[in-house]
């Protein structure tokens, strides 16, 4: 007989899942455009490939990889889509905007190897030159190039368009950087389409579609099919380099770093909260990145304890909230206060001299020094306690007749030395302070120890004196210092 569950959850399974969140995409009108541009894709990256066979043409392929990857980017904006209408959950405390820097990181190293693919196809037609089919090669050029421009500037991709514009300059978009000066300084009104870069994905297209372009009119003129190898391997060098950099930053994301570009941003906004009112330290910062424009932080920040904590803590949030959406601050007061000394240092006296201690109370028991009987102890000196708090006294191996200190645990042991409390130390400048009373207790505590028998320092040296003397080796008037 087992426990019984009348509301038992129904296990769905992972074919399941995907279709109710894909529903709840799709019950978004916004979501339509992304499926029929999808659907459109699918069909037009078939005709290519179709298209690719005919021809036998390498450049084309490597061309048609990037209908491929347009495909990958409407996938990426349907994830962008579910990311912004699903909540935080337990386990995902940030959200899934990480899942969104996932689908850019996989679609820009797909393609990548797609361009490797490419290279090594190509080295390997360098051997054997297959001869070019250029009748629907422009054709294709063209389809393929009015279809990206169109997928590109329809469909708004937020995760590669952020990408796009935080990531590193490619060496293709850094050349063509160069000339679009030179040009806009002909044409000044070019500057702001091509200036400060251009988009990398519209560069990449228009391109490739250019050394298509060029290849088929030196196959129609001089049968040169080598051509179309060396554009294919022009295409995927371009590929690469303008997906590496993408790529590079998409994987910092995913490993939690801190954006370069925002580093300097974070060291003026700490420098602004350590200098707030009731501020001491802040510590333990850390700030990484959850996911394209979300930046999340945590730190420890030390105040006086004085401050109000709510009060300093709306101040440092105030501060770092423009530039941190998610943000985690720990305040703690500053802790001067310090552990009570309690009777557990009764056990060391079971090993040490009994502390003689003033009748008069002129020593700190715990410092022994001086000090006056009007004012109290300091409060934040090295190894005395705090203003509030009773001082503590050792407790010593005699039987004590008043035990003022009896309420901290501290134990008395029984010995026979009850007078030696009598005589106290004494005041500076008085002699070694010592009665005749406490010597005599030191005395007899020390030979309680049952040390074994040594020969005392003063009988030897005498001794070697008188040896030194019998040789002749010491003068009769040096005897003095080896008696001193």
């Amino acid at each position: 007989q087992g426990t019984i569950h009348p509301f038992r959850k129904t296990h769905r399974s992972v074919f399941g899942k995907l279709l109710q969140e894909f529903r709840l995409v799709a019950s978004d009108r916004r979501s339509w455009r992304i499926l029929l541009f999808g659907a459109l894709n699918l069909l037009c990256t078939g005709c290519l490939l179709m298209w690719c066979s005919s021809t036998n043409s390498m450049a084309l392929t490597a061309y048609t990889y990037l209908t491929i990857f347009d495909l990958f980017s409407l996938i990426t904006c349907l994830i962008s889509s579910w990311v912004t209408m699903k909540k935080p959950s337990q386990v995902y405390s940030f959200g899934f905007e990480r899942l969104e820097v996932l689908a850019v990181f996989a679609s820009t190293v797909l393609v990548q190897l797609g361009a490797l693919f490419i290279l090594k196809e190509s080295v390997e037609r360098f051997m054997e030159q297959p001869e070019v089919h250029t009748g629907r090669l422009l054709v294709g050029t063209f389809v393929a190039l009015f279809f990206n421009l169109l997928t590109l500037l329809s469909v708004r991709n937020k995760p590669f368009a952020y990408v796009s514009e935080a990531a590193s300059s490619s060496w293709l978009q850094e050349h063509v950087a160069d000339l679009s000066r030179s040009l806009c300084g002909i044409v000044p009104g070019l500057s702001s389409v091509l200036l400060p870069r251009m988009n990398p994905f519209v560069l990449i297209n228009m391109a490739g579609a250019l050394s298509l372009c060029i290849t088929y009119m030196l196959i129609e003129i001089n049968n040169y099919n080598a051509v179309d190898t060396a554009s294919a391997v022009a295409i995927a060098l371009m590929t690469f380099g303008t997906m590496y950099p993408m790529s590079v930053y998409s994987g910092k994301v995913l490993l939690q770093t801190t954006p370069s570009h925002i580093i300097g941003q974070l060291d003026k906004l700490l420098r602004e909260v350590s200098t707030l009112d009731g501020v001491l330290e802040v510590r333990n910062e850390h700030f990484w990145t959850v996911g394209f424009g979300c930046l999340a932080g945590s730190a420890h920040v030390r105040i006086r304890r004085d401050a109000n904590e709510q009060l300093v803590l709306a101040h440092v949030t105030n501060r770092l909230l423009p530039l941190v959406s998610t943000l985690t601050v720990q305040i703690f007061k500053d802790d001067w206060s310090r552990p009570l000394l309690t009777g557990g240092y009764a056990a060391l006296t079971s090993s040490l001299p009994p502390l003689l201690l003033s009748s008069g109370g002129d020593f700190d028991p715990l410092t022994s020094t001086p000090s006056k009987p009007t004012s109290p102890p300091p409060e934040f000196s090295f190894n005395t306690p705090g203003r509030n708090v009773q001082p503590v006294v050792l407790a010593t191996l005699g039987h004590h007749t008043h035990r003022p200190y009896g309420g901290l645990g501290l134990s008395y042991g029984s010995t026979p030395y009850t007078g030696m409390l009598n005589q106290g130390l004494a005041r500076p400048g008085g002699g070694m302070g010592l009665g005749t009373q406490g010597l005599g207790a030191m005395r007899l505590w020390i030979q309680s120890l049952k040390l074994p028998p040594l020969p005392t320092l003063f009988s030897f040296r005498f001794r070697r004196s008188r040896e030194c003397l019998k040789e002749n080796r010491v003068k009769p008037n040096k005897l003095k210092q080896f008696r001193h």
